[in-house]
C-alpha cells in the first residue's frame, strides 16, 4: 500500500492507496497510463474533520488529466455512500482540501485499469418479484478479483424488502476497505446507505419501500466464497401515500394531515415541530394547520418568474438518548407562477419524496374610483360618464404579505366583453399609449392610473378595460415592477415575477343612459332619474296625440267645404 502524504502521479494497473492529511491540504492525485482501459476508483473509508462541510472540505473527483478536466463526482463528510466512480478514458484525477482545524484526516482509495466491454456472468441485474435468491459470482467457489456488480431489486407497489444473507464470507477487515457487500435504501448507489458489511456473518437488511440496490466490490487479493442472499416483500401498514391536503391563498397556505397517516409513520400530534412553535394546528379528526404567508416561519423564495413560499413540518421522536425511529418532514410549498399558483405538499423519509399537487391563484382586482384619494369605489354597473371625464383607475391585490409589488404592464380597451378585434391601448409594456394617461407610483399592493373618457366610433355604447398585472417581491430592486416602461428590444428579456390580468366594465357616456337597459338593477341616482324620465316621454307623447287629432278634424271640414262647393242642387222636375 503507497503513503503519499500530499498528491501524487500514479502509472500502476492497479493500486490500494491510504492517505493521512492535516490542516489546510491541497492536494492532488493524477491516475494515468498509455492503455485503450478506463479507471474504476473507490472510496472505501473516509474521514474528515467533526462537522466539516462540502465547501470546505472534500474530494472532488475529475474525469480527465487535470483538475480542469469535467468534474465527475465529489465525497464530503455528509456523503451517505460508499463512491465508485469510473472514468471515460485512461486518465483520472482527484483533489482533497481540508479546512484549517488541527485533526488527522484518513482516507482509504483504491483503482484499476478495466475492460467495460468484459462482463462476468450471475454479477448484477435487476430483480422483481414478491420474492427471489442471488449469489456472488462462482459461488460456493471463490470469487474473481476486480469484482463489481450491482443488483437492482423491486417489489410491488406499497411494500417493503427484507434482505438475508443466508451464507456471507468476504475478506475481512475492521473498515471494509478491500472488499466489500454495500446496500442502499433506493434504486441509487450514492445515497441512502443503509449499511457495508465484509468478514464471515449472516446479515440483515430492511428497506423503507418497495426498492432497494446490493453492490459487491472486491480487489486484487484473499477471495473467498462470497454470499448467497434471499429477499423477500412485506406488506407495508397503513396509508403509504400521504394522506394530506395542501391549499393555497394570497393570505395563506392550508395543510391538512390525517391522524390515520400519521399513526402509519409511528407518529401523533406530540411529536409535531414546526418553524414557529406557536403557531399550533387545530386537532379534530385531523390536524389542520393555517401558515400566514407572512408569518408562522414561512419562507418566501424568488425564483426567476415565480415566488415561492414555504413551510415545513417535522415529525421526530421526543424524549431518550437514542432512536432507530426515521424523521419525517412534510414539507407545502405555494408557488405563485403564471396566472395561477402550484401547490406543492411533499414528504421526506429517508430521502424519498412523495408528491400531490393542486392549482389556485391570486386574488387581484380592478375598481374605478370617484376620485385621486381612490377611497369611494364607483360600485354602479353600468358606470354612465361624461366625454373626456377624467376616470380614476385602481388595481388591488389582496394578500397578507406586506413584501409585494403591483405594476400595471398593459391596458386595453375594446367595445366588447370578449375583447375581440377592436380594442385601443391605454398601456402597453409599462408605457402610456394615450395621451390622456396618467400612472401613478408603485405604491405595494396597488397598482394606480387615470385617464379621460372616450368612446369607440361605429354606435358602439360600451367600453371594458383589460389589464395585464405584474406582481413583484419588493425585495428585489430590479424587479420588473421598478424599471417601468420597456422598449420592445427590453421586453424580450423575461423580468417579471407572476402576471395575471382582470376585467372591468362597461362604461358608457351619460347621453346614452335614456337608452340603456334597465333590465338590472340601477343606482339610486339612477332609480330617481327614471321616473323624470318617464313622465316628460307622457308628456309629449299627449301633446302629438293631441296636435294629431286636430290636424285630422281640420282636413275632415276642409273636404266636406270643397265638396260643397263644386257641386249645386238641382230640382228634379216630373216628367
Amino acid at each position: 500500500v503507497g503513503r503519499p502524504r500530499c498528491g501524487a502521479s500514479l502509472q500502476d494497473q492497479n493500486k490500494a492507496i491510504k492517505i493521512e492529511l492535516n490542516a489546510n491540504a491541497n492536494c492532488v492525485w493524477q491516475i494515468q497510463r498509455d492503455t485503450n482501459q478506463t479507471i474504476r476508483l473507490t472510496f472505501s473509508n473516509f474521514k474528515f474533520a467533526p462537522s466539516s462541510s462540502c465547501e470546505t472540505e472534500s474530494i472532488k473527483i475529475y474525469d480527465g488529466p487535470s483538475t480542469n478536466s469535467p468534474l465527475l463526482g465529489q465525497v464530503c463528510n455528509d456523503t451517505d455512500a460508499v463512491p465508485v466512480l469510473e472514468s471515460s478514458s485512461e486518465s483520472l484525477t482527484f483533489l482533497i482540501t481540508t479546512n484549517s482545524m488541527d485533526f488527522t484526516r484518513n482516507f482509504f482509495a483504491f483503482y484499476y485499469y478495466f475492460s467495460p466491454e468484459t462482463r462476468l456472468e450471475n454479477c448484477g441485474g435487476t430483480l422483481t418479484g414478491s420474492n427471489g435468491t442471488f449469489t456472488s459470482p462462482n459461488y460456493p467457489l471463490r470469487y474473481p478479483e476486480f469484482t463489481y456488480c450491482v443488483w437492482h431489486i423491486q417489489t410491488e407497489k406499497n411494500s417493503k424488502i427484507n434482505l438475508q444473507f443466508q451464507d456471507f464470507f468476504l475478506e475481512l477487515d475492521r473498515n471494509c476497505q478491500f472488499d466489500f457487500t454495500a446496500v442502499y435504501d433506493g434504486l441509487a448507489t450514492n445515497t441512502s446507505l443503509i449499511g457495508k458489511v465484509c468478514g464471515r456473518s449472516q446479515p440483515k437488511f430492511e428497506s423503507s419501500s418497495n426498492v432497494m440496490t446490493v453492490v459487491l466490490f472486491t480487489d486484487y487479493a484473499n477471495s473467498y466464497k462470497g454470499f448467497s442472499a434471499q429477499y423477500t416483500s412485506v406488506p407495508l401498514p397503513g396509508p403509504v401515500e400521504p394522506d394530506t391536503f395542501l391549499t393555497c391563498s394570497s393570505e395563506s397556505m392550508t395543510v391538512v394531515l390525517s391522524k390515520s397517516y400519521l399513526a402509519s409513520l409511528g407518529y401523533n400530534e406530540s411529536h409535531l415541530q414546526l418553524s414557529d412553535p406557536s403557531c399550533s394546528p387545530v386537532v379534530t379528526d385531523s390536524l389542520v394547520f393555517s401558515f400566514p404567508l407572512a408569518g408562522c416561519g414561512t419562507t418566501k423564495k424568488e425564483e426567476g418568474q415565480s415566488i415561492t413560499y414555504t413551510n415545513v413540518i417535522s415529525l421526530a421522536p421526543t424524549g431518550g438518548i437514542i432512536t432507530r425511529q426515521k424523521t419525517v418532514q412534510v414539507i407545502a410549498k405555494c408557488k405563485m407562477e403564471n396566472n395561477a399558483t402550484l401547490e406543492v405538499i411533499y414528504v421526506t423519509k429517508n430521502n424519498i419524496i412523495q408528491n400531490t399537487t393542486a392549482t389556485g391563484r391570486y386574488n387581484v382586482s380592478m375598481s374605478f374610483y370617484s376620485s385621486d384619494l381612490f377611497s369611494s369605489p364607483v360600485r354602479q354597473s353600468p358606470y354612465y360618464v361624461d366625454l373626456n371625464q377624467t376616470l380614476f383607475a385602481q388595481v388591488t391585490l389582496h394578500s397578507n404579505d406586506p413584501n409585494l409589488l403591483v405594476f400595471v404592464d398593459t391596458c386595453t380597451a375594446s367595445p366588447q366583453p370578449d375583447f375581440g378585434s377592436l380594442t385601443y391601448d391605454l398601456i402597453r409594456s409599462g408605457c402610456n399609449k394615450d395621451d390622456t394617461v396618467i400612472s401613478y407610483p408603485t405604491h405595494e399592493r396597488y397598482g394606480r392610473f387615470k385617464f379621460s373618457a372616450f368612446r369607440f366610433l361605429r354606435n358602439f355604447t360600451s367600453v371594458y378595460l383589460q389589464c395585464d398585472i405584474i406582481i413583484c417581491d419588493s425585495k428585489n430592486t430590479n424587479s420588473r415592477c421598478t424599471q417601468g416602461c420597456m422598449s420592445r428590444q427590453k421586453r424580450a428579456i423575461p423580468s417579471y415575477t407572476w402576471k395575471t390580468n382582470t376585467i372591468v366594465g362597461p362604461i358608457r357616456l351619460k347621453r346614452n343612459l335614456r337608452s340603456a337597459d334597465y333590465s338590472g338593477s340601477l343606482t339610486k341616482a339612477d332609480a330617481e332619474e327614471s321616473p323624470n324620465l318617464q313622465q316628460y316621454s307622457f308628456y309629449t307623447l299627449s301633446f302629438v296625440v293631441l296636435i294629431s287629432n286636430i290636424i285630422i278634424v281640420v282636413a275632415v271640414i276642409l273636404t266636406y267645404h270643397k265638396r260643397q262647393a263644386g257641386y249645386g242642387y238641382q230640382k228634379i222636375h216630373n216628367s
